[in-house]
């Protein structure tokens, strides 16, 4: 379960801003292991780890279903729900990228979820919100993210619930759980 403010890497390259936190804090991992995908810095959620290459890219490209518990600032009404699922056009890296169809709902706020460990705002000062259960079948950079913003519903909050069959129910933030493939 990785937590909000936590790089999705067990090593950071780069010359400044050395003090992030890294996956490697989280337990005594096997050498060669690697995150399954990502989760950026501000996003929480279920994060498959693996030494196995083609484990790794069965996950990234089999076409397996992701399903993140989205928090967005507004009111989300059908027609947003209705843009979302049909895909729309983002831009990834630049280059303008057409997402596909996925499944979108609207949901009760989740009464399970770990508080964060920075908090979001307070809603008596800034608003309602929002919480949709986007599922994808893909998985571009910040490509959430990026959806809801497109249809004028930034995220607030985003956090990866399930992988194919496996979900962070039960599990406790920077947990890990070793499992069989």
């Amino acid at each position: 379960f990785k937590p909000y403010g936590m790089l999705s890497q067990f090593v950071y390259n780069q010359k400044r801003r050395k003090n992030k936190r890294l996956l490697g804090e989280l337990s005594n991992f096997p050498q060669g292991i690697m995150s399954v995908g990502r989760l950026d810095q501000d996003s929480e959620g279920l994060l498959f780890l693996t030494t196995d290459g083609k484990f790794s890219h069965h996950i990234t490209s089999s076409g397996m279903e992701k399903e993140y518990w989205v928090q967005v600032d507004g009111i989300a009404k059908k027609e947003h729900i209705e843009k979302l699922s049909k895909g729309l056009e983002i831009s990834i890296y630049g280059k303008p990228y057409q997402t596909l169809a996925c499944h979108v709902k609207l949901m009760e706020p989740p009464q399970d979820l770990p508080k964060r460990a920075k908090d979001i705002r307070n809603e008596n000062d800034h608003g309602v919100t929002s919480w949709l259960s986007i599922t994808l079948t893909e998985g571009k950079f910040r490509q959430v993210r990026k959806m809801t913003a497109k249809i004028g519903l930034p995220t607030l909050r985003l956090v990866r619930y399930r992988i194919g069959e496996q979900t962070i129910e039960q599990m406790q933030v920077e947990e890990v759980i070793e499992m069989q493939p």
